[in-house]
């Protein structure tokens, strides 16, 4: 069995969270003592709010989401040799939605040179937007959505060995599956994602359902889906997500997932706000002595008062 010696995390907020991560990304670059040796930023994933395409949150793009906003983002990422995802995971598309303006703009955007110096992605949910961005976009590599809602092992193995796919995110209900996960074989491993800081209750029944009138939302259709998960009306809390049994801790990382040979961890976080996402970073990625210093030169005002 291969130890895998790199943490790769997958962040969120392409376009969302652009201003955060231009402060952060040559802070972690140009400050690599404050941050754990042994992990690294593999990409970026996200879409603009007005995306027809996109799928599983539905986010903001601000000025991001402009042109200009646009490649800057793509510059950005391309200066620290950061993959960028773009997020088409709509589960609805249609042959019609293909022919989308904004969706195929982006795409040019981010696979013109995309080779050099890193390759760009796509995550994707519908097998005919898959087929259509193979053809018209071959540069990318292609990532297999956790908007699936794989839980069950036999399709997530048959999923790793489809050749579309660079990576596979399954349902985070599989996360602790370790006796079938170490069954898998080394190629198999390195396509695995593990999506570390859910929320969601382990016993709900309608994740599926949720994702999929997100993707009928961001498609225009009026509907509503109620979550009816113990709790689940307090949104998203990260202290709440540590106790879910699936979550993946630095322990984890460091102790079971890379010893076994998996490299390849995805942090929640889209449209939670960038407080909430400089969390994930600290605990994640920061040894805790350097918190407060990583905090000092993110914060734009230290006299602002929160209260």
């Amino acid at each position: 069995m291969q130890q895998c010696k790199t943490a790769r995390y997958h962040l969120p907020g392409l376009f969302e969270f652009n201003e955060f991560y231009t402060l952060f990304l040559p802070l972690f670059y140009g400050q690599r003592e404050w941050f754990y040796p042994w992990c690294d930023i593999a990409s970026i994933y996200g879409a603009p709010g007005d995306c027809i395409w996109g799928g599983g949150r539905i986010e903001s793009g601000g000025e991001s989401s402009s042109a200009r906003g646009i490649e800057n983002v793509r510059a950005l990422l391309a200066r620290f040799g950061i993959s960028a995802r773009l997020t088409f995971s709509n589960s609805f598309l249609q042959e019609e939605h293909l022919s989308d303006k904004k969706c195929n703009e982006l795409c040019k955007i981010f696979s013109e040179g995309c080779s050099s110096p890193v390759q760009n992605g796509v995550i994707v949910h519908s097998d005919l937007l898959l087929e259509y961005l193979k053809e018209r976009y071959p540069d990318f590599y292609f990532v297999s959505s956790t908007t699936k809602v794989i839980t069950d092992f036999t399709a997530l193995t048959a999923e790793l060995n489809r050749a579309d796919f660079s990576y596979v995110v399954p349902d985070f209900r599989l996360n602790k599956r370790f006796s079938d996960l170490n069954s898998l074989n080394s190629s198999q491993k390195d396509k695995v994602e593990f999506l570390c800081n859910e929320c969601c209750w382990t016993g709900c029944t309608e994740r599926k359902l949720c994702y999929e009138t997100v993707s009928r939302q961001i498609l225009g259709e009026d509907c509503t889906h109620i979550c009816t998960s113990p709790d689940g009306n307090r949104g998203y809390r990260f202290s709440e997500a540590m106790k879910n049994p699936e979550f993946i801790s630095i322990e984890d990382i460091q102790n079971l997932y890379l010893p076994a040979g998996f490299s390849n961890f995805k942090i929640e976080g889209r449209s939670l706000g960038s407080a909430l996402l400089l969390e994930f970073l600290l605990y994640y990625m920061t040894k805790p002595q350097y918190h407060i210093h990583v905090r000092e030169a993110l914060y734009l005002d230290n006299c602002l008062d929160l209260f």
